[in-house]
């Protein structure tokens, strides 16, 4: 474990330089970092390649990106070539064919076609087969060290299983779903079924049974992955009870559970039924002889299904293609972030957050990843510090909620650790508070790129966030993403605010990684609500943000403006706490909403409408605290569950969340004619639990 070297640290060198950067712009307030070479930037090689091309001269980021939304055809027909996209056309010049702009955004235009291409051909494209493809390891690191795979492993790997698979009888359009820890074999299997144009979909074991069949009964997949047991918080713990109340959930489509044995100990486990060990599985139907092969398919053929979190009912399937979900992730890394095969990458995440396969494209940049599964403290706080400096993470991800848990413990890396190869910190899943950019440039790294970001699952990647050509400034995330035509809007008049002005996230133009479509949408309704019903013709993300004109754009988000939760950055949906209470014949009805808190972040409460003649009682709150920890996870129970005596509703019965999100945070309730009972809501004003933080 590297401790103690300060002494031969680069960090007070890469301090001073900072410093020097810093300080010879004092007049800009709130100015934390700035790049010291844009020049040899490969965001500066496209805006060349592109001004040369089309004989245009964008002297900088706020000009090449008004140019990219403004001819979003262009620009994204150059990064296709930019990114060196492995593909083939259907015929002469379909690359060139980028999009038709005469289709609004609403109507969901198709991208590329013609052209045909398989994802996992493009991540396992690197051609030094010695290369590091990623280490892993767990929080029991301690005890199983850190492993590591090749490129050449990983595609000899990939193979076995696409083989077994095909074998099988997985082929083209057929879903495999994950219900996995962040470990290589998800990225086996994954790119495995992509390989043959399968579809993935993934959750994390730490989701409860409820909230898995709630997403995989949608999809029936007919193969899971999935393992015996799993480690958090340095305890093993069994999960195949949880696995088999999900495969016996999702029903008869289901024909084969493979099972990993993530513990290595396969001793005194009986497998059941369709469950079947993957080396058995392997050495039954792989052919290690069988070449790896792809089976392209068109740019908008479904790769991923992602799931939202379910706010007005289950989850919608969202379904995010192959070459959208591509061509956004390699732009984002190579374009936005630098990154290259000499970049080792880490994003704690788990395998049910878009950022896991954000983080696996980089693969196709040779960029090396590393894989980690657990408690990220233990076995003690700084244990990611750890990895940094015995892995060579050049960039590191993470949650908002983590680096304020790493101020809270008074951890001080720049003291501890070396962290010379550190050139980002990436944090999102909640907005990253200014004392948060104060700790990390003082505590952590002085000289280090801290990227807010933030998308989301619904686009599979983000629509702002680090841009390594530009400054840091405490508090803001540094500009809109290329080909993201970001504007501030207001709901009420459709419209943009004026400068400097909060309001709605909106988007005016396409881009590539927006869902072809939700699954069992097939006239795009739910789709068309998801995003277009609260603004007509420009897609409306749910975020409040100010755009900061002072510097250029940066942008602070102001939190949800639907009614999505979001405490310590896990965003799941409303109706998954009522799926849970419904089961409760005490309790007539409910309501679950987040309140931001003054230190901004957000915490949930639940108001419970008890059975007629029953009375709120400590032993009812109780049981529900334990059946929500217990099937969705101990991240959903809410920090208040207080009693109400009406709950709000729509004249046409959908219940009124945002409406009392909005009087918890003191603001003022329009439209109330919409409302069946509106006199209700004077129930959730002065309530003192809620007043009380």
């Amino acid at each position: 474990m590297l401790r103690n070297l300060i002494s031969n640290s680069s960090d007070s060198a890469d301090s001073n330089i900072n410093m020097e950067q810093v300080s010879a712009t004092p007049s800009i307030e709130g100015l934390m970092w700035r790049p010291s070479d844009v020049q040899n930037h490969q965001m500066t090689k496209l805006r060349e390649k592109i001004n040369a091309k089309f004989n245009i001269d964008l002297e900088d980021y706020p000009q090449f990106h008004k140019w990219s939304c403004e001819n979003y055809d262009q620009f994204w027909g150059e990064v296709w070539n930019f990114c060196n996209i492995v593909s083939s056309s259907t015929e002469p010049g379909a690359e060139n064919h980028v999009i038709d702009k005469s289709v609004p955004i609403e109507k969901v235009p198709k991208w590329f076609q013609g052209v045909q291409l398989n994802y996992a051909e493009n991540i396992l494209r690197y051609k030094n087969d010695d290369k590091i493809a990623f280490y892993y390891t767990t929080e029991r690191k301690e005890t199983v060290g850190i492993g590591q795979m090749t490129f050449g492993e990983l595609k000899k790997n990939v193979g076995l299983y696409a083989s077994a698979l095909r074998k099988f009888g997985i082929k083209k359009g057929d879903i495999v779903a994950g219900y996995l820890p962040n470990c290589p074999e998800a990225i086996i299997a994954m790119a495995a079924a992509a390989s043959l144009g399968a579809i993935w979909s993934c959750t994390s074991p730490d989701f409860g049974v409820s909230g898995v069949l709630d997403r995989f009964q949608q999809i029936n997949p007919k193969i899971v992955f999935s393992v015996e047991a799993v480690s958090y918080n340095m305890k093993i713990h069994d999960h195949l009870g949880k696995l088999r109340q999900v495969c016996n959930g999702i029903g008869d489509n289901l024909l084969k559970t493979i099972v990993i044995p993530i513990t290595g100990n396969k001793q005194n486990v009986e497998l059941q039924g369709k469950e079947v060990w993957v080396e058995d599985f392997l050495n039954e139907l792989a052919d290690p002889a069988a070449p790896l092969t792809f089976e392209q398919v068109s740019f908008d053929h479904p790769l991923f299904i992602m799931y939202s979190s379910g706010t007005t009912g289950k989850p919608k399937c969202m379904v995010h293609s192959v070459g959208g979900t591509l061509i956004k992730h390699l732009e984002e890394h190579q374009i936005q972030g630098n990154r290259d095969d000499s970049d080792v990458l880490m994003y704690y995440t788990t395998t049910g957050w878009m950022m896991w396969n954000w983080m696996v494209s980089a693969l196709a940049l040779g960029t090396t990843l590393v894989l980690y599964d657990g408690s990220p403290l233990h076995p003690h706080p700084a244990s990611m510090w750890d990895l940094v400096d015995e892995c060579g993470i050049t960039v590191f991800g993470t949650s908002a909620k983590w680096i304020a848990v790493q101020e809270d413990r008074m951890v001080k890396p720049r003291l501890t650790h070396n962290l010379s190869t550190l050139k980002a910190i990436c944090s999102t899943g909640s907005p990253l508070k200014p004392h948060s950019f104060d700790y990390v440039y003082r505590d952590i790294k002085a000289n280090v790129l801290l990227a807010s970001i933030s998308g989301g699952t619904d686009i599979i990647a983000c629509f702002m966030g680090e841009n390594s050509t530009l400054p840091v400034f405490r508090g803001e995330i540094q500009s809109c993403h290329l080909g993201c035509a970001i504007e501030c809007w207001d709901a009420d008049l459709n419209s943009a605010v004026p400068v400097d002005e909060p309001g709605e996230l909106v988007c005016k133009k396409p881009f590539p990684s927006m869902p072809v479509r939700f699954w069992n949408d097939p006239e795009f309704k739910l789709y068309q609500a998801a995003y277009f019903d609260k603004i007509p013709g420009v897609w409306a993300h749910g975020d409040f943000i100010h755009m900061n004109p002072k510097t250029n754009g940066g942008i602070v988000m102001l939190g949800r403006s639907d009614g999505t939760l979001n405490p310590n950055g896990v965003r799941f949906g409303s109706a998954e706490i009522y799926n849970i209470v419904e089961h409760f014949s005490e309790i007539a009805d409910s309501l679950c909403v987040g309140q931001r808190t003054p230190d901004g972040e957000e915490r949930v409460i639940l108001f419970l409408k008890m059975a007629e003649n029953l009375e709120f009682e400590p032993n009812v709150v109780d049981k529900l605290r334990k059946q929500i920890r217990t099937n969705l996870s101990a991240r959903h129970v809410p920090t208040l569950i207080l009693p109400i005596t009406d709950i709000p509703y729509t004249v046409n019965g959908k219940k009124v969340e945002v409406a009392v999100k909005k009087i918890l945070a003191g603001q003022s309730v329009k439209n109330q004619g919409a409302l069946a009972n509106p006199e209700c809501l004077e129930l959730y004003k002065n309530i003192p639990e809620v007043q009380t933080f």
